[in-house]
């Protein structure tokens, strides 16, 4: 519905790169180019300044944007206004996930959402729990759902779930035969966690904070990317992890693995995160609320 010219410079103006906008668009970048040059004849200015391979918002650049964006979101809630009225529940939703919760939690969720809800085409982007907070605050996505507390206070933050993290060794460890061990035990051996930004990383260092242990304590062997590459280094002898216990149901019935209670226990939410102010579509509130229902009833498993 929307002047197409507009879609095009909102898009380059919310990624900052022509290129970006050309692939999310799937159109050629000269004729992305030519649509924002449309734009700045229309308006008789500039709206992006180009400088050292970089662009910007100039002035009437940044208005425009601020405009653009009201006048889509209000496409949006006239499109989902009419679709409530007349009680279809259809659309594009967008959610981000951590990569934890994007492994082990939302392949179900949203497999039984589909089925409820079969118009409804949910797009799934996987990051670390900061990489979701940071596309939630951009407008990049509807949802976010992490695994680690979020200070944004202008964020609406609603926990979903606890998870308990657990000390993960392969069976042959000497502490393999321990139902539970401290953080400090667990820190004289070889330790594989996540990398930076990580909900897991961030929880555990405020778990070391709580029990005043300096971060010098670890024995850092392996920053890996996502639970399954931890998994199979800990499996392989390389070394020791904490780790959500939810990941791990697979390799304890194997016995692949051995999961260790921590001591104090070490809990973290995963909470779903989006916007206050952004208008929310019916098809929002369904998953939401669908969402809300799976997480009661999937207490103890991701």
């Amino acid at each position: 519905m929307a002047d197409r010219r507009l879609q095009v410079f909102h898009t380059v103006a919310r990624l900052l790169s022509f290129t970006k906008a050309a692939e999310s668009l799937h159109m050629t970048q000269p004729a992305v180019t030519f649509q924002v040059r449309q734009l700045e004849e229309q308006f008789n200015t500039r709206l992006f300044d180009r400088t050292h391979n970089r662009i910007s918002l100039t002035d009437a650049g940044q208005l425009t944007y601020e405009y653009a964006r009201r006048i889509f979101e209000l496409y949006t809630e006239l499109d989902s206004a009419v679709r409530e009225m007349t009680g279809d529940i259809r659309g594009v939703l967008t959610i981000g996930a951590s990569t934890t919760i994007a492994e082990y939690m939302l392949p179900a969720l949203l497999g039984d959402f589909r089925r409820s809800f079969p118009d409804v085409n949910v797009q799934l982007k996987v990051s670390n729990s900061d990489g979701v907070v940071h596309m939630v605050e951009n407008n990049q996505i509807d949802l976010g759902v992490v695994e680690s507390p979020v200070s944004n206070k202008n964020l609406v933050i609603e926990i979903c779930r606890m998870d308990q993290l657990v000390a993960a060794v392969p069976p042959q460890h000497p502490l393999a035969d321990r139902g539970s061990v401290t953080i400090s035990e667990l820190l004289q051996y070889p330790f594989i966690c996540r990398e930076e930004g990580s909900g897991t990383r961030d929880v555990i260092a405020d778990y070391m904070d709580r029990l005043d242990i300096p971060a010098s304590q670890i024995s850092l062997t392996m920053e890996l990317g996502s639970p399954e590459s931890i998994k199979g280094a800990v499996e392989a002898g390389m070394g020791v992890s904490i780790i959500s216990l939810a990941t791990v149901q697979k390799e304890l019935l194997l016995s692949t693995l051995v999961a260790l209670k921590l001591e104090p226990g070490l809990e973290r939410p995963f909470s779903f995160v989006h916007q206050k102010q952004k208008f929310r579509h019916r098809a929002m509130d369904e998953l939401l609320e669908f969402a809300r229902n799976y997480c009661k009833s999937h207490s103890e498993a991701v």
